[in-house]
This record gives structure tokens, sequence and C-alpha cells, in this order.
């Protein structure tokens, strides 16, 4: 069983606008909606997988509602607390016009209370203790700790569990303090923390406290180090509908493969024929199976110097 924490849940709305004015009323042609928040996207694909997988996440409001119902529909299992207020919906306006296609609009979602910390790391706690990996992924409701991330790896450490975290900003740079499991860092995080430094530099900076480190660069693929190799993957797709997603796929990849005891070629594989998977289709964050086994094995390898 894998664990998806989710702190922040989010209803994903594609909202069609053939035309945008300033200053008028403006009509939304077509509305589609999914389960979102970057774990609920692994989640989503880890059950695509065939993979069982819980869903923990602070749930409020009937937007919490439809999240869990639509993800139980994927044979998901739910867990976590509830909120006051509603989880957040995020809009991605599509349109003709090339300066407002795929535009986002972010609701705030519900408060994170000081009272709610405690019944949250309780019921955290109790569902990895159930599982053999435990993903924690995307951002916190406001009020939540600016240190969430580094309690939930203290705890995972403390009951010996394996965690592979996806943040950014002060939840990052807390949880980096920390020795754990797995990352997953795209390039704009890199940017942020390590001024461009050269990718293996990165790797050489964390790995004495982390296992798996995996960096993603967008087309350039994934480098994935992993108990002392490193290697970097790629595949290259014909037409790319929707990159929403992609990276949180990428990392139920990466989980299914860990969880399954493969080798660091084939998680590697796994990560990035899910992360293409879910390029190939609108859907926001979803993937489908057929699409990754097609693509497992047109996925290139290659081996990467690593100086420990």
């Amino acid at each position: 069983m894998i664990l998806s924490v989710c702190p922040n849940p989010s209803i994903d709305t594609y909202a069609w606008l053939d035309t945008i004015e300033s200053g008028l009323p403006n009509r939304i042609s077509e509305l589609k909606q999914y389960p979102g928040g970057k774990a609920t996207h692994i989640a989503m694909a880890l059950s695509e997988l065939k993979q069982k997988n819980t869903l923990l996440g602070n749930w409020a409001g009937t937007s919490g509602t439809w999240i869990k119902q639509e993800c139980q529909l994927r044979d998901i299992n739910i867990s976590g607390i509830e909120l006051e207020g509603q989880n957040r919906k995020c809009y991605t306006f599509r349109s003709p016009i090339s300066s407002f296609n795929n535009t986002e609009l972010l609701e705030p979602g519900p408060t994170f209370k000081k009272e709610d910390w405690n019944p949250f790391l309780e019921i955290f706690k109790t569902e990895a203790s159930k599982s053999s990996l435990i993903c924690v992924s995307g951002s916190w409701p406001k009020g939540a700790p600016e240190d969430g991330y580094s309690k939930l790896i203290d705890i995972c450490n403390t009951i010996d569990k394996r965690i592979i975290i996806d943040c950014s900003g002060a939840q990052l740079k807390n949880a980096l303090t920390k020795s754990f499991f797995g990352i997953h860092i795209n390039e704009d995080e890199l940017k942020s923390i390590y001024n461009n430094a050269p990718i293996e530099v990165i790797v050489k900076e964390l790995s004495p406290k982390i296992n798996l480190i995996a960096i993603t660069k967008g087309r350039e693929g994934l480098w994935l180090y992993y108990n002392g190799k490193f290697v970097h993957a790629n595949v290259v797709i014909d037409q790319v509908i929707s990159t929403v997603g992609s990276g949180d796929c990428l990392t139920a990849g990466i989980a299914y493969a860990v969880n399954n005891n493969m080798n660091i070629e084939d998680i590697a594989k796994y990560g990035v024929a899910c992360g293409a998977a879910n390029c190939l289709n609108e859907d926001l964050g979803i993937l489908k199976l057929e699409d990754v086994e097609n693509l497992l094995p047109k996925v290139k390898i290659k081996e990467n110097t690593y100086a420990a």
C-alpha cells in the first residue's frame, strides 16, 4: 500500500473562453472538472497502474466531498481530517487567444488552524504505519506550519518508513535539513535554491542524506540518483496535449517502481513513461495505463558519472 498525502486538495477545472474582454461580461463556453492537488494526481496515477493506495488530505465543504467521491470511483482509499470552509478550485483557461490560453486562476482554499495540526499528525502516523511507501506532495492550506514537511519526515524516520517529497519554498528548505528517503525537484525549485548549479553538484550535496533524488527539467527529461547510481532518462512523444500534472505522474511512476523493488533503470523508465503519458491527453493530471505500457520500451537510459 502506498500513501499519497495531499495537504491542499483542489478541484482542477478547464474553462473554455472564446474571447476575453476587459470590463465586460465574458461567458465560459464549457467546463471540465477533475480531482486535483499534486498528491491527488499521484494517487490517481497509482490507481491507473493498479497499485493499491490511500489518499490522505485536508478536506473542506462540498468541494472536498466531490474530490473524495471522484477518487473513490477510481478505487482510491480516502483518509484525512475535515477543515472549515471549502477546498479550493483551480481554473485553467483554454482560449484561441494565445496570450490568455492556459492562464491559471487559483482560489485560496480553507484555513488550517493550530488545533487542526495534532489530529492531522495522528491520522498521518496511523496511515503511514500501514503503508510501504509515502508520497507527500504540494502546498499546504494557509495557516499550516512552514515546517509541515519536515515534521512528516520526522514521523517517517521514527517509524522507519520511506517518504518521497515534492514541495517548494519554505517547506522544501526546512525539509532539506533532514535525512529521508526520496525527493522530486524540478528545474524552477533548483534555480531558487542552488543558483543554477550543475545537476551533478546538487546530487553530490544531497546524496549523503537522501537515497533517491529525482530532478526534472521538462523536455530534457529526468536525472535520477538512487543508492549511489546516477542515470538520465527521457522519451520523445509526437504531440504534447497538456503538461499539467506531468511531474506528479512522474513521481507516481517512480513510487510505483520503488514499491515493486525495481532497479534504478526501470524506476527511471516508469517515472519518465508516466510523466509523458500524462501529456498525451487533455484530462488534467490523469494518465492511461495503455499509454504507459506503450512508452516504457521507448525510454532511453544513459548512465551518468557520479563522484561520491
